[in-house]
């Protein structure tokens, strides 16, 4: 199962090498997510996964893609946010699809005087 969340990149860690092969690499972002408290959120990258966040600037928004992992060692348990992609955010994106607010202006607009008559809701079917 996989997720998104969207923040501000806070702080990217160095890779690390772990045994012989094993990379991994964390980064914190702070959660766009309106509470009154921050919310900061560590991620975890594994192997070629590591340079994801390597175009990215502390400061950058960013929306995270990543998975739940949690695993168990000597009765202890763990979880890991893995990051699996990571898109950076325009900062002055607009959707492609949005009209003109001229566009608008040619529908015209209800009043009250264009309120159904009774006569109107005399045909229901039903």
């Amino acid at each position: 199962m996989s997720y998104e969340i969207t923040g501000t990149l806070v702080k990217k860690y160095e890779t690390e090498t772990k045994g012989e092969s094993f990379r991994v690499r964390d980064f914190v972002i702070k959660a766009n997510d309106g509470g009154q408290y921050d919310n900061f959120v560590k991620f975890q990258t594994t192997q070629d996964r590591t340079a994801i966040v390597d175009d990215l600037n502390e400061g950058d928004e960013i929306k995270v893609h990543f998975d739940l992992r949690g695993r168990q060692w000597q009765e202890k348990y763990f979880t890991n946010l893995n990051a699996w992609r990571v898109e950076k955010m325009s900062a002055n994106a607009t959707p492609s699809a949005a009209p003109a607010a001229d566009s608008f202006n040619d529908f015209p607009t209800a009043s009250t005087t264009d309120e159904p008559t009774a006569e109107a809701s005399d045909d229901l079917p039903f």
